[in-house]
């Protein structure tokens, strides 16, 4: 090699690990830790109520912990979805963070009183998700709940719907709200983590059976992987659990905690006039980095 090869090969090499440090700062600290967006999207499923205008605000995967997602963050971001105004809010689950890499234990009690200053004209609604049962050792242990998120939650006046509904109204035209128990509650300790087996206490039919008239459906479930099995009757789904791959590069994400892979990776998914909504969430599991989907408080328009 000679002299000049070797001084830009040394020179190409010395931007290429700068470059690569810069993004791992990035993914580690600033986008995770700092960035928040609101997305928005606007949805026209072809069973809506003419008439019925609805915004929902989304929050979806708090993981609440220190250092990215501490208890006063979570407030703030509870304000900030308040000052978007949405006719309801709901809360999609994963409340808790699991992953090694946090500094600090947001308790329960912590997230759930700064969740508490949440506020919207038809109420703010919440499920659960495989970490807010995985984390709650006694209720895998006895196999059942409710999980100390729930009663946190239910403690500060915010309902949990695990396969239950609740009929609301708006402007004389009413609604359903479904919540679906979570997929993934309960994790077979006796295998190696990367081998467990899962069992829900999710009920679909059983959670649709509740429904009493024709009004439109809106259902909550934490993971996307139900959509397939959502019949038409369902105006919109709305799902978190993914966190978009946490790195997502030009609308791909080399790694998605689903069956499917990027099929219901992040954002907006139609399939068969059936409407899918993945919000990319707030917080991390996992490893604590993001690239390329921020936190993000989700608002959903839905009008025929």
């Amino acid at each position: 090699m000679s002299r000049i090869s070797r001084r830009r090969f040394l020179k190409t090499l010395g931007f290429s690990g700068a470059g690569v440090m810069g993004l791992s700062g990035y993914g580690l600290a600033v986008e995770p830790g700092y960035r928040l967006t609101v997305t928005r999207y606007r949805v026209a499923p072809p069973n809506w109520t003419p008439g019925l205008h609805l915004t929902i605000g989304v929050i979806a995967d708090v993981h609440a912990g220190g250092p990215l997602m501490p208890a006063n963050r979570i407030r703030a971001i509870a304000e900030h979805t308040n000052r978007l105004a949405p006719d309801l809010i709901v809360l999609l689950g994963d409340f808790t963070a699991s992953h090694k890499f946090r500094t600090r234990t947001v308790h329960p009690e912590e997230w759930a009183e700064a969740l508490s200053v949440l506020r919207a004209p038809l109420g703010v609604h919440a499920i659960l998700g495989n970490h807010d049962w995985w984390d709650d050792l006694t209720a895998q242990r006895i196999r059942r709940g409710p999980v100390i998120g729930r009663r946190m939650l239910e403690q500060h006046g915010i309902p949990v719907y695990e396969n239950d509904v609740v009929r609301l109204e708006k402007d004389g035209h009413p609604f359903w709200l479904a919540g679906l128990g979570d997929q993934l509650a309960f994790f077979d300790g006796k295998r190696k983590r990367a081998f467990r087996k899962f069992e829900g206490v999710d009920d679909l039919p059983g959670t649709l059976a509740k429904v009493t008239d024709a009004a439109p459906v809106i259902l909550l479930a934490h993971e996307p992987d139900i959509f397939p099995r959502v019949p038409e009757r369902v105006s919109l789904t709305l799902s978190g659990h993914t966190h978009g791959g946490q790195v997502r590069l030009f609308g791909y994400s080399p790694r998605v905690p689903s069956r499917y892979g990027n099929r219901f990776a992040y954002g907006h998914v139609c399939e068969n006039d059936r409407h899918l909504i993945v919000s990319g969430g707030l917080g991390c599991s996992a490893l604590p980095v993001r690239i390329g989907v921020p936190p993000e408080i989700v608002m959903v328009d839905v009008a025929a």
